[in-house]
């Protein structure tokens, strides 16, 4: 006889609401940091994280984007499924489901051998700091400096105006999108100073 596979129910879907901005460089993010401290945010961790992005297998990947991000060279992590984007106004929200690792390289490792792929790969400086329930991180990345508000849809466009900064202005692209367009531009220049 055959055995029924027990009915699950899947957890609810976090969904995360953000704001992410272009800055001009480290003085931005020092005035930023006066900012904060001035208001009373707790700084709640500084690392650095390698991220990977992957593709495949099959069609659940396409509407899902499936990343590995390794904190200060593990070996803990977190693995992070998105769902599309959708943008109210100019705040991005997306489903999301996250859950912490405590071996990264284990679970980069298995998803290979499950046969998804790493696309490409990027690394992160990441500040993190909480001020009224908004996660406000400062990130350094290859291809420049940026804030980024995480939390509450209602509260988002606000708080980005009190640090001076326009939510019309905002970017809509994620870092993986930035990340893999910088790579492709690397390699255009490097093949066009070797030709």
């Amino acid at each position: 006889m055959a055995r029924r596979r027990p009915r699950r129910q899947l957890r609810d879907r976090s969904i995360e609401c953000e704001l992410k901005f272009r800055l001009k460089g480290p003085r931005d993010h020092k005035k930023l940091r006066a900012m904060l401290r001035q208001r009373g945010a707790h700084l709640d961790g500084r690392y650095r994280e390698e991220n990977y992005r992957f593709n495949g297998p099959g069609a659940s990947t396409r509407e899902t984007t499936l990343r590995l991000r390794v904190l200060d060279g593990g070996p803990r992590g977190f693995l992070t499924a998105k769902g599309p984007a959708k943008f109210d106004g100019q705040v991005k929200i997306r489903e999301e489901t996250e859950f912490g690792v405590s071996d990264a390289h284990a679970a980069l490792d298995l998803l290979l051998q499950l046969g998804f792929q790493v696309a490409w790969a990027y690394p992160k400086g990441r500040t993190m700091w909480k001020l009224d329930g908004v996660a406000v991180t400062l990130d350094v990345l290859e291809f420049g400096w940026f804030v980024e508000l995480e939390g509450p849809l209602a509260v988002l466009p606000e708080m980005a105006r009190s640090f001076g900064l326009d939510p019309a202005r905002a970017v809509r692209e994620s870092y993986s999108v930035l990340a893999r367009k910088h790579l492709a531009a690397t390699k255009r220049k490097a093949a066009k100073d070797v030709a």
